[in-house]
């Protein structure tokens, strides 16, 4: 079975923060024919400065922490030797983003990036004092409920982050019939994209489903991605049992700490 990291093909996304320009319209007054014209104190303004992305330093505490993540979660940060075997290429530039979102890589140009891994599990560790078969049963659905969930904070300058996370949403509907995304030196194939689960955090929000199972080995990978203010928080979803339920406590958690 592919390694929950490095196989996670689920498309994520992001989002970003976007800057508006304000001004203040001021009323004109008529004066005598021959007095000049005087602009209002009040008849416009600067335009506000473009919103400033955060950094890689200013990312990473803002990370989903052990101590703030579901019951029974385990916490972990990708290892740098990981990350290098994560880094992925699509055989259709459309579907660019999703293979990004699912292997942890930022979106568009970024000015920072943080990521972390977050484990549990959707089974219950048997009885101890259970028969063998009973434990062995438990076991099982242990590993069947095993879930790794990818968690990347990217930020952005301007109106980056909305760029990035509109980009992510049109290659989920763009690569609705598949694609190739070649990982670490292999090659999967993608069957096909259909929406995720619906996902409501954030100042936009939006979740895709890839399937790259076969008729003996259901496999789909989910990726959600949610846009904060200028900061995209992006989740890439796996189960052991090939099909993968996000968990919208480790969304909510996540997008919490975002502000």
């Amino acid at each position: 079975m592919r390694n929950t990291l490095v196989r996670r093909t689920v498309l994520t996304a992001s989002a970003v923060s976007l800057a508006l320009l304000a001004t203040a319209c001021g009323s004109d007054k008529k004066d005598d024919a021959k007095a000049d014209a005087k602009p209002s104190g009040a008849s416009s303004s600067a335009p506000a400065a473009a919103a400033k992305g955060k950094t890689d330093a200013e990312l990473a505490p803002l990370l989903l922490t052990q101590a703030e993540a579901p019951k029974d979660s385990l916490v972990k940060a990708p290892s740098a030797d990981q990350l290098k075997k994560l880094a992925a290429t699509t055989d259709k530039a459309e579907c660019k983003p999703l293979g990004q979102a699912a292997s942890m890589e930022p979106q568009g140009t970024s000015t920072g990036v943080a990521r972390t891994q977050v484990g549990g599990t959707s089974g219950k560790a048997a009885d101890p004092n259970a028969s063998a078969e009973d434990r062995f049963k438990a076991g099982l659905e242990l590993l069947a409920g095993a879930t790794g969930t990818s968690v990347t904070l990217t930020s952005y300058d301007g109106k980056g982050a909305e760029e990035a996370f509109a980009a992510f949403k049109k290659s989920g509907t763009t690569c609705a019939g598949g694609y190739t995304m070649t990982q670490d030196g292999e090659a999967l194939k993608i069957n096909k994209v259909v929406a995720g689960d619906a996902v409501t955090a954030g100042d936009e929000s939006v979740s895709f489903l890839a399937d790259f199972g076969d008729a003996e080995t259901p496999m789909a990978g989910q990726v959600v991605m949610v846009r904060k203010g200028n900061t995209l928080a992006t989740f890439s979803v796996q189960n052991m049992s090939g099909k993968p339920v996000l968990s919208k406590d480790i969304v909510d958690a996540q997008v919490k700490k975002l502000g």
